[in-house]
């Protein structure tokens, strides 16, 4: 789950500023109920509000043809739901995206 969010993450990042680059972020925390919080952020091209709706549905990809299957975030989010836990999106086109993951912590 983790990779498949950064490469994505990477590749937002790729489409908005070339081979400039960008920042990519993860961070990693308990939180107050007992669960762990797992974030990551780019500054990559965003995700409009509409695509935002659809984004974890299966085969749902704003990727070119033949550079992704739209199967990455509809996975990730069943195996967080399978675990118990919750996954969320924040983006703004234009100024980037981030994933939150909760999931419960283990003991």
């Amino acid at each position: 789950m983790l990779l498949n969010l950064c490469n994505n993450a990477i590749d937002a990042i790729y489409a908005r500023h070339g081979s400039a680059g960008g920042n990519l972020g993860v961070e990693a925390g308990p939180t107050e109920n007992n669960m762990v919080l797992i974030k990551v952020t780019d500054d990559g091209c965003g995700v409009d509000d509409d695509n935002l709706k659809k984004i974890f549905s299966p085969f749902f990809t704003t990727k070119p043809v033949g550079q992704g299957t739209g199967l990455g975030l509809s996975i990730c989010f069943g195996i967080v739901t399978a675990m118990g836990g919750k996954m969320e999106v924040d983006s703004k086109p234009g100024e980037g995206t981030t994933f939150s993951v909760q999931l419960p912590m283990a003991g």
